[in-house]
């Protein structure tokens, strides 16, 4: 595994990039595929996710192996002593531009606590990262409890999102950081930064596994 470090806006958060996480994303993905077809995701997730547990066998073996091995980067990167396994989970974005809510076509945030990480594993070569925003008219890159409502009115007062994906920055939406999609990369960032998927027009929509913009999504809770 070879790790680097991206800051991005200016709070200067961490984003920390790990590529050949794994070593055997065949393997993941074949076990990803065995428990295909994926149910429609709850939220505002675009597709379809399909939530891991202890009854997974070899794809929930993999979530905690993978977690074992970037515990030293979340460890590092957030100067956090620990951290609880909150959720783990195989995603496929399947909605098509012209079908997707307002919600989904602006950038979102996680959760309002920077404690609460995201770990985002790419499992195939398709050209579909992710990409960290700051909201023009409040400055917001971060949202936290004191700055949640602001962000909300703001995006309320702003109307509805250009359509389709957001990919790049707007009117209301600043791009400040990028990462590219690569086979075996892991990015880790906290929930609390404003951040999207970079999904191309012409991005292949499908639901199968082996076809589609699958990801592994982990989220953990810091423990200081």
């Amino acid at each position: 595994m070879t790790p680097s470090l991206l800051r991005v806006g200016h709070s200067r958060s961490p984003v920390v990039i790990v590529d050949d996480a794994s070593g055997d994303v065949d393997r993941i993905v074949a076990s990803a595929a065995a428990l295909a077809p994926f149910p429609v995701a709850g939220g505002h997730y675009p597709g379809v996710r399909r939530v891991l547990g202890t009854g997974d066998g070899a794809a929930y073996d993999y979530a905690a192996a993978l977690l074992d091995r970037v515990a030293p980067f979340i460890g590092g990167a957030f100067d956090v002593d620990g951290f609880d396994w909150i959720e783990a989970s195989f995603s496929i974005v399947t909605a098509a531009p012209a079908a997707l809510t307002p919600v989904q076509r602006a950038p979102h945030f996680d959760a309002i606590d920077e404690g609460y990480i995201a770990v985002l594993h790419y499992l195939t070569d398709q050209p579909a990262g992710t990409a960290f925003y700051r909201q023009r008219a409040t400055g917001i890159e971060r949202v936290d409890a004191g700055n949640c409502a602001a962000f909300v009115a703001a995006a309320r007062d702003q109307g509805a999102a250009p359509a389709g994906y957001i990919t790049a920055s707007n009117a209301a939406f600043e791009q400040i950081g990028r990462v590219e999609a690569r086979r075996d990369r892991v990015v880790i960032y906290q929930g609390c930064l404003l951040h999207s998927g970079i999904i191309p027009d012409d991005l292949p929509l499908s639901a199968d596994p082996r076809q589609g913009r699958l990801t592994a999504n982990l989220f953990v809770q810091a423990q200081r």
